[in-house]
């Protein structure tokens, strides 16, 4: 079963890493998109609760669990309109390090040398970002990346909590950006084939099919092993963004991408090595 989790681990990377690409393709507002893409996944994650005889929750930790998913990725669609999308899949990638952060500054405790170094590296690795981002005139987007990896921080961290649970949260957070944002489709113009097939594929593959492949490997799959692995998706975003639509990063945002990269890799392979 170890062999049979990785390879559902690299699965779901591969498929998460193709919603830069998928959303350029898109020229519709982001917010149409995110909502339709949500109703989409929405319907695919029901199918897989109802196989699997899930019980919904819904309590307070749930539902804030619900609106940090809807967050996510409602950002990440804004933010990968208004800057690349390499920027945008990197900034998110931070969210372990904000996950140190907020438990600090809500429940107050103290990150570790291990933590405090990983910090500081990645806050590096976002200023150049920023730097790049005031240069291009792309920090807006680079700002809203940013928040989406501080939601995705607030997901991770209620889904570990006793009353937490991570389907209802996140099947309650697409259906609202469903029931929200998917009527701003109707002002859309283009609904050709390959416009219709990269939403149905946003949806399905990389929101829908990625997280039951991902549910499904991570239980058997070590940390390091999946942390690794999942370090594919920041990387393979960009490149297939580049060959496939043209899109390149900036220079100093290169030099970000690999600062952040070894950051998040230092901070989680010391985590594993002290337990």
């Amino acid at each position: 079963m170890k062999s049979l989790g990785t390879a559902a681990v690299l699965a779901a990377s591969l498929c998460f890493s193709t919603g830069g690409l998928l959303m350029k393709i898109i020229p519709w507002n982001p917010l149409a998109i995110n909502g339709v893409r949500n109703v989409i996944a929405a319907v695919v994650i029901g199918l897989y609760i109802l196989a699997l005889h899930h019980k919904l929750k819904f309590n307070f930790t749930v539902l804030v669990g619900a609106i940090s998913m809807a967050g996510v990725t409602t950002l990440f669609s804004i933010a990968n309109k208004l800057t690349t999308a390499g920027n945008t899949i990197i900034l998110q990638y931070t969210a372990p390090i904000w996950i140190v952060i907020l438990l600090f500054l809500i429940f107050g405790k103290k990150p570790d040398r291990t933590a405090l170094i990983s910090i500081f590296i990645v806050l590096t690795g976002i200023l150049c970002f920023f730097f790049d981002g005031l240069s291009t005139g792309k920090w807006l987007g680079d700002l809203c990346a940013l928040m989406s990896g501080i939601f995705y921080a607030g997901v991770f961290m209620l889904n570990s909590f006793e009353k937490g649970d991570a389907l209802s949260s996140v099947f309650f957070g697409q259906i609202a950006c469903g029931v929200f944002l998917s009527p701003l489709a109707i002002h859309e113009t283009d609904f050709s084939a390959p416009v219709l097939i990269s939403v149905f594929l946003l949806g399905a593959v990389q929101v829908g099919l990625a997280y039951i492949f991902f549910t499904f490997g991570i239980k058997y799959t070590d940390p390091v092993t999946a942390s690794i692995i999942n370090a594919l998706e920041p990387i393979l975003n960009p490149i297939l963004v580049a060959v496939f639509y043209g899109e390149m990063l900036g220079r100093i945002s290169i030099v970000g991408a690999v600062i952040v990269l070894c950051g998040i890799l230092y901070y989680n392979l010391r985590k594993r090595r002290k337990k």
